[in-house]
């Protein structure tokens, strides 16, 4: 006998298992997907079914249910806190006086002595087509503090009020791995290059309650599971405010105000000397996320930073800027540095991530996986590299040879190709930036991500981006490195099973896997594919609950 307590009728089931099977009927029970049948399997085996009267029927009507989306890259709690913080992007805001409006606008709300936090700005898409300055800001506030978060998150312009609770002047020296934006004179402009920098000035920014930041949290994983996500990765926990993030996302999750699947990629400092998971293996802090998260939450990776970001001048690139030619960018650590870092990770049995944005971060990250991997031989490690916007052919060629896997940031093709063609990397190095075909005919495991809240949240946005490679203003930047959809919907479902070390769990619609689904009003390998971001979540499923529905289709 076959058990059920679930049944998804006149489905188009998009299985994604070996063969891209496709069905019309899914069972599960208590989670478990127990039959993926054809209308006519259906019909002869549905006699020696187990289920009662409290079986729960979902009539699909003839939509696609699909694997739920595995989105290995975001930052969901920096989302969360964005949701209380002054909207600085663009085009929204088509300059800076658009932004001072709208800091005014938060600052006349909000009549206190409190921190103004925006966030998004793109100085490439203002009409000034610079940085705000503390200058800037000072005219919405001189006793205040003002803090703006660029839409990189890799840098962050202060005002002189807020410059000065963390006592800053002319005097002070470039922390590693970032700067201090400085005038002609050598005073201070108020821009903060890299975290090191910025956590310089944020690091006073008062903490929202533990209470504000869970409820936020809830909100923002409702978005997710609103874009058919099931399985989401924190690329950061302790990136925004150290190690009580921790914490929140345990509290999330016990709550039910986050009902995703979550993968948590520590940061460094939390795992290295004073961290709070200093001495942890990587199987003891597992052990503890799974025991603390009742089972919600897993222990994805160390995380670590090699460089900044293209847009901001700070990736570090083997070739000069293309407006810049005195500008290679910024690596993070030193290699020696990284090396140390990287080794002693792997050592305790952790799976090390690490962000690299230019061909040269890449190669370092590359050098120091491979420093570890000679020191200590390990087999199926999976150790990644996020982002590999602008990896040559060689470089994805030795993250083969190695083992190495790739998560690449697809969604900036959309909204930075046109400018890294004409401002940051040139022609030539902008048409393949992720380099998502060269990956695939390597044969190496890949991934797409969102990078959110660097960009919005949808897997069927990414693979729009990898099948189209369409930018902003129209144009197909990369034909040679289009992907095709079935592939670029596998980036998001079983490889991103198979990153996560879950590939008998999830990605696909398969007998004893966890019944995650998405349910959406097309099919994306049946239309134009300039038309699949424009698709609907109608459903999301996780353990064959309903967790997200946008239009009510289940019956009992």
């Amino acid at each position: 006998m076959i058990k059920i307590d679930k049944l998804f009728m006149n489905a188009n089931v998009v299985t994604i298992d070996k063969d891209n099977s496709r069905a019309n009927v899914v069972g599960s029970y208590k989670g478990i997907i127990t039959g993926v049948w054809t209308n006519e399997e259906f019909d002869s085996v549905k006699e020696d079914l187990q289920n009662s009267e409290d079986v729960i029927v979902h009539d699909l009507e003839g939509k696609t249910l699909m694997p739920g989306f595995i989105d290995t890259h975001n930052h969901l709690l920096m989302y969360a806190l964005n949701k209380n913080q002054v909207d600085c992007s663009s085009p929204k805001n088509e300059g800076i006086d658009d932004i001072l409006n709208n800091l005014r606008t938060y600052r006349d709300a909000h009549s206190d002595d409190s921190w103004i936090i925006g966030y998004g700005y793109d100085d490439t898409l203002l009409s000034e087509n610079r940085h705000p300055t503390r200058h800037d800001l000072d005219k919405v506030s001189m006793d205040r503090p003002i803090f703006i978060k660029h839409i990189s998150n890799h840098l962050a312009v202060a005002n002189s009020y807020a410059l000065q609770l963390a006592g800053l002047d002319e005097s002070v020296q470039n922390p590693e791995g970032g700067h201090f934006g400085r005038e002609e004179d050598n005073s201070l402009n108020g821009v903060l290059y890299e975290p090191s920098a910025m956590d310089v000035v944020y690091k006073f920014a008062p903490l929202p309650t533990d209470e504000e930041v869970v409820k936020l949290m809830g909100l923002a994983s409702q978005d997710y599971l609103a874009q058919g996500i099931t399985t989401s990765s924190d690329a950061g926990v302790g990136l925004v405010f150290g190690q009580p993030e921790y914490d929140l996302h345990m509290v999330a999750l016990n709550q039910g105000a986050n009902q995703l699947r979550m993968r948590l990629m520590i940061m460094y400092e939390l795992l290295s000397e004073g961290g709070q998971f200093e001495h942890y293996h990587a199987d003891e802090l597992h052990e503890k996320i799974v025991k603390d998260s009742n089972g919600k939450a897993k222990l994805d990776s160390a995380k670590l930073f090699q460089d900044g970001s293209i847009q901001g001048l700070t990736g570090a690139l083997r070739e000069p800027y293309y407006c810049d030619e005195t500008l290679t960018g910024d690596l993070i650590l030193h290699q020696d540095t990284l090396n140390a870092y990287v080794l002693d990770f792997h050592n305790r049995g952790y799976r090390v991530t690490t962000h690299g944005n230019g061909d040269r971060a890449i190669g370092s990250i590359i050098e120091a996986y491979k420093h570890a991997l000679q020191s200590n031989e390990k087999k199926d490690h999976r150790h990644r590299i996020e982002h590999v916007q602008t990896a040559t052919l060689e470089d994805l060629q030795e993250m083969k040879n190695h083992d190495i896997a790739a998560s690449f940031f697809i969604n900036h093709v959309y909204y930075w190709g046109d400018r890294h063609k004409r401002v940051f990397l040139g022609p030539e190095r902008a048409e393949r930036m992720n380099a998502c075909k060269d990956a695939e005919n390597l044969g190496m495991l890949y991934t797409l991500h969102s990078d959110c809240p660097i960009t919005a949240i949808s897997p069927l946005f990414s693979i729009w981006a990898a099948a189209n490679r369409i930018t902003r203003e129209g144009h197909v930047l990369g034909e040679a490195q289009k992907i095709d959809v079935l592939e670029a919907i596998k980036t998001m479902t079983i490889y991103g099973a198979q990153l996560n070390f879950e590939e008998d769990r999830v990605g696909s619609i398969e007998v004893g896997k966890l019944a995650d689904f998405a349910v959406l009003d097309r099919d994306p390998t049946a239309i134009d594919p300039k038309e699949i971001k424009d698709i609907l979540v109608a459903m999301t499923i996780i353990d064959g609950e309903v967790v997200y529905e946008k239009k009510r289709t289940a019956i009992k």
